[in-house]
Parts: C-alpha cells; structure tokens; sequence
C-alpha cells in the first residue's frame, strides 16, 4: 500500500516487496488510491497497482509513510475501515511520529529510503531477493537520495547499493530507462518555460515559490508534474534556500511541494506548521479547510522565513561560541 502521493521510493517498495513475497509464495496485491504518475513508469510494474482495496486480503503492507492521513481517498471510499480488522504492517523510513493507529508492527527505521529498511529485513530474514526486487530496490534508494547525494545517505546506504550492484542490478540501464521516459515534448518545454517566468523571490531570494492553478494541473499532469519541472530550477537559483511550489485545485484544496538546499533543513518543520510531513530537505502539506490561496502563501513564508532566521542564528551562535 502506497499513500495518495506515490514516489520513487514508495513505488520501488511496493515493487520489490511484491516480488520478495511473491517468491514466498503469497499472492500480493498492489494498492495507490491515485494513479501512478507517468514519470514513475519507468519502473517496470507500475502498471499493476489498483486504485482499490481487494475484498478479502490476510494482511496489509504501508510502505513509505507513518500517517494515515494520508490515505485520504481510502477514508472517502469508506475501505479504510477495512484495514482495521486484518494485521497490519507499517515499514518506513521517516523520522515523525507514528500516526497510523490500526497498524498491528511500526517498523520505522531511519534510513535514505524505505528501499534501505526492506533490503535490510529481507536480509535478516533469509527472505529472497531476485534480480527484479533488488532492480527496485535500488530505485527506490537512488529516487530518495537523489542518487546518494542527501545528506541523510549514510555508508551502509551506499554500501546497500554497492551490495545489490554486485548481485547484478545495472544502475547505468536504471538511469537511461529513467531518462529515456523523462524526455519532454515540445508543448512542456514551452510550458517549463512560462513557468519559470512565474517564480516568486522572497526573504532576499532565499524563499522561491511557485504557484500552478488547476488548468494547468488538469492540462499537464499526465504527461508530467507541473512542479516537477522547475523546483530543481528554483531550488538552484543564487541566495536560494527552500523553493515552493504550491498547487490550488477546484474543490479549494491547496498542496504545496517543499525542497531545501542542503544547511537548510527546514523542509520537515515547515511542512509540519500546516500538519504535512517529510524529510528535512523534501516534504509537503495540503490544506483542505477554505482558506485563501494568497492567505496560506503569505504564511508559508512567513514561517518559512522565520525558520530560514532562527536556523542562521542557530548556526552564528554556534561558530561564535
């Protein structure tokens, strides 16, 4: 089970568990209660995870999240209620609280990527890994330390995938197939384009904010995420330290995708503030109660700011001392 916001690594994870059960001999079933972005179908099997819950399963498998709020679609199709009466497992790699009350194991583990956590069990459970899982895997760990260059990448994060490379797995084809499905049309170049002309500067350009109205979201989504295509952009501009890209839809509902450079580890608090979640350099929130666009913009960065402050004279205390 993935939440409602899938990624490199959820997916990765759901891909390679399915295939280290699967050579247990369990049937598996793959879950997102929204469809796999088209960015993430490089990743051989995305097309197998359902938007619903089977009626009967023994058990249930979040990987990637502690939060149940994030399972927002499963809530409003009323299947939520079903996970509550099967045992549920929870494997993560976030550092937050546990919030998915119904989970029968918490396995939370600090790590780069959830991909990290499940190598880790299926090697001390003796579990199986084929060619296909270990493939994922190591998606899953480079998708999540944007190819072991965050700080949370460890040694025995870039061991892991030193180990799962000697088992066989070709970063080089990973990458190209990945890069082969990242080429763009034409129609998307020009619309980055118009989108960077839209960035926003704020706190003497250490804030970078961008915001994509529903048209747009509607027009692009299924070739590409809006905010996809220009955070790395903004989030390189000179004097920039945290960009934001906020996106509003009909029914009033705000998002806002969070990315950090790195000394900037505001990311997970800022997201926080408005009850969203993360990793310090890559989070998000969404706000569903009625307020203003402009309203929730205006706050961001205040906090933003405020934390951007509080982390520079955190740092200037501590060289003086």
């Amino acid at each position: 089970m993935q939440a409602d916001n899938p990624d490199g690594d959820s997916l990765g994870s759901a891909l390679a568990l399915e295939q280290i059960l699967g050579d247990l001999g369990k049937a598996t079933f793959l879950y997102c209660g929204v469809s796999i972005p088209s960015y993430l179908h490089y990743l051989d099997g995305w097309d197998r995870v359902e938007t619903s819950l089977p009626s009967q399963f023994d058990v249930s498998i979040i990987v990637d999240t502690s939060a149940d709020s994030l399972f927002e679609i499963l809530e409003r199709s009323g299947q939520r209620s079903w996970l509550t009466t099967k045992p549920c497992v929870v494997i993560d790699h976030h550092s937050i609280e546990l919030a998915i009350p119904y989970a029968t194991i918490h396995c939370n583990h600090q790590a780069v990527a959830t991909g990290e956590v499940i190598y880790e069990l299926a090697s001390q459970l003796n579990m199986p890994m084929n060619l296909v899982a270990k493939q994922m895997l190591v998606s899953s760990i480079m998708s999540d330390s944007l190819g072991l260059t965050v700080e949370a990448t460890t040694a025995r994060s870039i061991g892991i995938v030193a180990e799962l490379v000697g088992g066989g797995v070709s970063i080089a084809a990973l990458e190209n197939k990945r890069r082969e499905l990242m080429r763009k049309s034409p129609a998307l170049v020009h619309y980055k384009g118009e989108l960077l002309q839209r960035v926003e500067y704020s706190a003497d350009n250490r804030i970078a904010t961008i915001t994509i109205p529903w048209d747009e979201i509607e027009r692009y989504s299924q070739e590409y995420n809006p905010s996809v295509l220009v955070l790395e952009d903004m989030r390189n501009t000179i004097s920039t330290a945290v960009a934001i890209a906020f996106k509003s839809y009909p029914n009033g509902r705000v998002t806002a995708k969070i990315r950090a450079n790195l000394g900037f580890a505001i990311a997970d608090k800022l997201a926080k503030h408005f009850k969203g979640g993360g990793h310090p350099y890559a989070s998000g929130f969404k706000i569903e109660d009625s307020r203003s666009l402009d309203s929730i913009k205006v706050e961001c960065i205040e906090v933003a700011t405020q934390l951007l402050d509080q982390l520079t004279r955190g740092t200037t205390t501590h060289e003086t001392s």
